[in-house]
């Protein structure tokens, strides 16, 4: 009888290693193949990240916008603008050009208000003089280059920009990129703002440097 028992205990351990065996072979399950989603019953293209506006990776706070600008790159490639989860310029829209794309956006109230772009190297830069002097206050202003913006840039031009609060209005030369965000009665420099020289030596691109992105959340202006 102990013979007995010894041999279907023997045999009952040999039938759980063989199940064993089995089961790694070919079902997978191991830490590899069995992963936290198939344990919940949902495959890995259901999990999404969250989405924020403009594709920013975080949420904007309490009265302030989201935004995304990208500069043209080069000649090729047209620049986009984003405000608060609407595209307002970009080459898809058909409303960009070679020169300076600006957007005037209510700063209270966050709608836009004006859009339109301005040629540098062969246009009247009288247009966008007047476009600018006659933006109203607590305006935001976006601003992105394509091409060449500062060909037809003058000192009047360069003022304007920088009493908006720009630090490289005045540095702004022939096919430089430049992306910018400023507002009408701002009282010092603006921290939304990058520029890139065109350098022969540095550009990424034949003849213009790398485009730029710039993004982030501005302020609303509280009335």
């Amino acid at each position: 009888m102990r013979v007995a028992g010894l041999i279907r205990v023997v045999v009952f351990i040999f039938t759980i290693v063989t199940m064993w065996v089995f089961l790694r072979s070919y079902i997978s399950f191991s830490r590899k193949t069995i992963r936290l989603p198939r344990w919940l019953g949902i495959t890995p293209k259901d999990i999404q990240t969250p989405k924020f506006k403009c594709g920013l990776s975080k949420i904007c706070p309490n009265n302030f916008f989201a935004f995304k600008i990208s500069s043209g790159a080069a000649n090729v490639v047209g620049p986009s603008m984003c405000f608060e989860d609407e595209i307002i310029m970009s080459p898809v829209r058909n409303n960009v050009g070679r020169g300076l794309n600006v957007a005037l956006v209510n700063g209270s109230t966050g709608q836009v208000m004006k859009k339109d772009s301005f040629d540098m190297y062969s246009g009247d830069p009288q247009l966008l003089l007047n476009f600018l002097t006659e933006i109203p206050d607590s305006t935001l202003v976006l601003v992105a280059s394509y091409d060449d913006p500062g060909t037809k840039m003058n000192d009047k031009i360069r003022t304007l920009f920088s009493n908006l609060g720009s630090s490289y209005a005045k540095q702004l030369g022939f096919r430089d990129s430049w992306v910018f965000v400023g507002a009408k009665d701002l009282k010092s420099r603006s921290p939304y703002e990058q520029f890139l020289k065109n350098n022969p030596e540095t550009n990424k691109y034949d003849g213009w440097p790398e485009l730029l992105e710039l993004e982030g959340c501005v302020p609303r202006k509280v009335m």
